[in-house]
Parts: structure tokens; sequence; C-alpha cells
């Protein structure tokens, strides 16, 4: 099933979301659910675990082959969180998984495709690494689609309220930038939203005026044709262009505009993807205060 009349150039089959029944995810599953109803897709809740030994034990012994009380405890966890999260969704499908999550979950996030990726995160600072966690890390970086990170700094999220009013789309201006774009832009349509574009330049950019007339131009290049996708004229695009860091600045652009929602184009083979485990994306999904999009290619 594919996106409503609401955002129809979002092309979308499923939300994914993954849940380690934590206080995160339910955040996340909340925000996963309510994606799913304005978008019209199907809603695939999953977890994935490892065997305790003892549990491998009884269910290698058990004659004919049986369940043991772990197994049972997360079908039961799961099958509730699916009756939560589902009221009011299409269609819902419940996944259980054996096995590492950093594997599986991409794996089934893949077989649903076109889908999003939904999860909780719970890094807690720098002492923590200042980051998402090493098993939400490798899921995020191993996704190939877009993946929705609900960080642990994210605010309860209330169902009866809208939680995107003003969309970030923080661009690098790759080719990337229109399949990023299309997702903040059918966001915004779906949840009547504005958006903000924010490109961060280096202040050396600033000295030499051809250089940032080209990138000037890209950008304005971006903002018109994301006004040709937004439904709401009225809501054009805000562009802005800033010198510095830019985890500080998108960070910063955050703050000052009271964000519900960041979008970011982020390309596999840049150094910010690269980087191991204090990236500036991964730095920014564990201090945002609100959901971080990330699209990779």
């Amino acid at each position: 099933m594919y996106a409503t009349a609401d955002s129809p150039q979002i092309a979308l089959k499923a939300i994914v979301y993954a849940t380690d029944f934590s206080p995160c995810s339910e955040n996340a599953g909340r925000i996963a659910s309510l994606l799913a109803r304005k978008l019209g897709t199907e809603l695939v809740v999953s977890h994935s675990f490892l065997l305790t030994q003892a549990a491998m034990e009884v269910e290698m012994q058990t004659v004919p082959a049986g369940k043991s009380l772990q197994r049972r405890d997360l079908e039961t966890a799961l099958s509730s969180a699916a009756q939560r999260f589902g009221e009011g969704v299409k269609q819902v499908t419940q996944v259980l998984l054996e096995g590492d999550p950093r594997e599986r979950i991409p794996v089934l996030a893949q077989k649903y495709a076109p889908s999003m990726l939904v999860m909780g995160t719970s890094g807690r600072g720098r002492i923590e690494r200042g980051l998402v966690g090493s098993v939400a890390e490798r899921i995020l970086r191993a996704h190939d689609g877009p993946s929705l990170a609900v960080g642990p700094h994210v605010h309860a999220f209330d169902p009866s309220a809208n939680p995107f009013r003003r969309i970030l789309y923080a661009t690098d201006l790759p080719p990337l930038a229109a399949q990023a774009a299309t997702y903040a832009t059918g966001i915004a349509d779906a949840f009547d939203a504005e958006i903000d574009v924010l490109h961060v330049i280096h202040a050396e950019d600033q000295k030499h005026p051809d250089r940032l007339n080209k990138i000037q131009s890209e950008f304005d290049q971006i903002l018109e044709e994301m006004a040709s996708q937004h439904d709401r004229e009225i809501r054009r695009p805000k562009g802005f262009v800033e010198a510095g860091t830019a985890h500080e600045r998108i960070l910063e652009h955050m703050r000052d505009f009271s964000i519900d929602l960041l979008v970011l184009a982020i390309r596999r083979s840049t150094h910010l993807w690269l980087q191991a485990r204090l990236s500036g994306a991964f730095q920014i999904i564990a201090e945002a205060q609100c959901p971080v999009l990330t699209v990779t290619g």
C-alpha cells in the first residue's frame, strides 16, 4: 500500500517499527503508528532477540520442540505493542526475529522496501559516546532507506496533537538532496507543517564570491524544486545558508526555531558517514529534542 493523496510523492509500502520495549522505543512506537495512519502504509511491529543459554537449553531439550519462557514473554510483549500502536492503522504485522538485531532488522526493513525504519535510541551524552548506542547505530547505518530515530531527549509524544508543525531539512547539496527533500515536503504536506531548509558552509567559502554564488544558486534551485512539490503555496520553504560546523549549526537552528522534525540527507561516501562512533549525524540524533529522519544513499 502506497501513500495516500495527502502525500503522493512519498512511495512507502510500510513503516517498520523496531522496538526493544524501552521507554524510548515506546515513544518511537507512537510516532510510527501516526506515520502509518497518515501515510496509509502497513505498520510492521518488530523485535529481534538472542536466546539466553538457559532458554536455548529448554527449547533444545523439550520434545516436541517447545517455547522457552523468554520467547513466550517476548511474544506477549510484541503482541501488546502491536495492539497499542496498531489502532487505526490499515494493516498491522508483528514479527519476532531470533538473531542479532543489528543484522536482522535491516534485512526485515529491506523485505518491506520501500519502507521507513522507525526506532528509539538510548544514547545519553558524551560519557556514553554521545550517540545512539551500538545496536541502534549499526541498524541505522545498515538500512538503505529512510530511518527515523527517536532519541532520549525527544519529548513524550502526544497522539492528540500535531507532532510536526515545523520541519528542518538540512542539506549539503548532493544529488541525494532531491530524494531527501521529497520526504521533507511529503511529511510537511501530510501534517500541514512549515519547512526550513538549511545549508551550512565553511567559513572559508565566504571569502570566495564565485564559490559562494555557486552554492547560493544550487541552494535556490533546491528551494524552487521543493516549493513546486509542496502542496501549500502559502507555506513556501524558508532558506538559510549559514557558516560554521554542520552539526552545531543544525542543533542551534533546531533550538532557535522549535523544530519538530529534522530531515538529514547523508551520502555513504562522505566523511560524515564514515566517521566511526562520534560522527556528526549520530551526535545530532543523540542530542536532538525532536526525531531525526536520515535519508542515505
